[in-house]
């Protein structure tokens, strides 16, 4: 087969740092970089800085993404199943599907990560929604109300919350 008679299953995607869109909350900037159209195999992928110590996501797992972590800098701490490391710059990390996972700003350091979800799922509507939550300006519940929709299912781990009580 050449490459003339390969399916096209998305179009290629640019998008200008000067063209992203922000989301802030009182600890971290998400610059939202660009989905796809998760119907085609598409992708969420968006760059999280976090202040030093900031929290990031509680445990939580998906049933259908895959979640990639690349730290650009600083450190960030992860939760995998009962596990916790750090991460640090130029770390990579891949979550398979049904797997608990945390994350937040190494004790003390920050954290500039590049996430990639896929398949994507309209996730930035999701991202959006945390950051008006995180600023008062929803209720928390829409997030619970929403997972099903962003594939996004929140679980407790006795171990995270104990590692973010010995850094407290």
């Amino acid at each position: 087969m050449t490459i003339e008679n390969l399916p096209v299953t998305m179009p290629a995607l640019l998008t200008r740092r000067t063209d992203a869109e922000t989301c802030a909350d009182p600890s971290s900037v998400m610059t939202l970089l660009g989905e796809s159209d998760a119907a085609l195999g598409g992708f969420t992928s968006y760059r999280s800085s976090f202040a030093a110590g900031a929290p990031g996501a509680p445990a939580h797992f998906h049933t259908k993404a895959t979640e990639l972590f690349f730290v650009l800098g600083g450190s960030l701490r992860v939760l995998v199943d009962d596990q916790v490391t750090v991460l640090n710059a130029g770390d990579f990390l891949a979550v398979p599907p049904h797997t608990p996972h945390a994350f937040a700003a190494a004790p003390g350091v920050e954290a500039d990560v590049l996430f990639v979800f896929t398949p994507g799922l309209g996730r930035f509507d999701y991202l959006r929604l945390l950051g008006r939550v995180m600023r008062g300006e929803a209720d928390p519940k829409e997030i619970a109300e929403s997972a099903e929709r962003f594939d996004n299912h929140y679980v407790d781990s006795p171990v995270w919350r104990a590692a973010l009580e010995a850094s407290a």
